[in-house]
C-alpha cells in the first residue's frame, strides 16, 4: 500500500469535511453568520430555522456531499475497503472540528450519511427511514438524530456487513452522539426545540 496516497486521501478527506458550508451559504446568501444566531450551530437544522428550508436544503446537500466525496476520493487514491473508510471518517472529523472554524463546526449528521450512503447504501437508507419516522413522529432531529447514530452499526450488523464496516458505523454513530451531548440533556429537560420552529 502506497502510505503517501494514504495520508493524502486522509488529508483530503478532513479537508473537504472542514469546508463550513453552512457559514459560507449562510453568509453568501442572506449576509448572516449561522453561528450567531439560533442554536449556533452550522448544520442544516439551524439553518432551516434561521433562514428557512431553501437554504437548509442547499447545506443538507453539500453536507452529505462532503462525505461522499471523500469516500470516493479514498477509493479513487487507493481503493480497497478500509482506506475510503478512513477518509470518510476524516471528513466528519473536518466537519465537526474545522480547521476553519478554529476546530469547532457541526454535529456531523449529514457528514455521517454521506459516508455511509457511499460505503453502506442499505444501512444508510435503514438508517435514515429510521431519523425520517422518529423526526416525523417527534419533531425532533436531535432524537432522530441519535436514533440514526445508534441504527448504523446495528444495521451493518444485521445486513452481514464486514466486521470493519460494523465498526466503522459504531465508530460515526458514537461521534453523531457525542456531539449531541447538550441536546441529549435538553430533551431530558424537555427544552429540546422542534422541527419548523423558525428562530431569528
Amino acid at each position: 500500500m502506497d502510505h503517501f496516497r494514504v495520508v493524502l486521501a486522509l488529508a483530503i478527506g478532513y479537508f473537504i469535511g472542514s469546508i463550513p458550508f453552512g457559514v459560507l451559504i449562510g453568509q453568501q446568501a442572506a449576509g448572516v453568520d449561522v453561528r450567531r444566531l439560533g442554536s449556533g450551530n452550522i448544520g442544516a437544522t439551524n439553518v432551516l430555522r434561521v433562514l428557512g428550508p431553501r437554504i437548509a436544503a442547499v447545506v443538507l446537500a453539500t453536507d452529505v456531499a462532503k462525505g461522499m466525496v471523500a469516500v470516493l476520493i479514498g477509493k479513487w487514491l487507493v481503493g480497497g475497503e478500509t482506506v475510503p473508510l478512513i477518509a470518510g471518517l476524516a471528513a466528519v472529523v473536518g466537519h465537526n472540528w474545522s480547521v476553519f472554524l478554529r476546530l469547532g463546526g457541526g454535529k456531523g449528521v449529514a457528514t455521517t450519511a454521506g459516508v455511509v450512503i457511499a460505503t453502506m447504501p442499505l444501512v444508510a437508507a435503514i438508517a435514515i427511514l429510521a431519523f425520517a419516522v422518529v423526526v416525523g413522529i417527534t419533531r425532533y432531529v436531535s432524537l432522530g438524530s441519535l436514533v440514526l447514530a445508534c441504527t448504523l452499526p446495528i444495521a451493518a450488523w444485521l445486513s452481514d456487513r464486514p466486521v470493519l464496516h460494523t465498526v466503522f458505523a459504531l465508530i460515526l454513530g458514537l461521534m453523531v452522539i457525542w456531539r449531541h451531548r447538550s441536546n441529549i440533556v435538553r430533551l431530558i429537560e424537555g427544552r429540546e426545540n422542534k422541527l419548523g420552529k423558525r428562530v431569528r
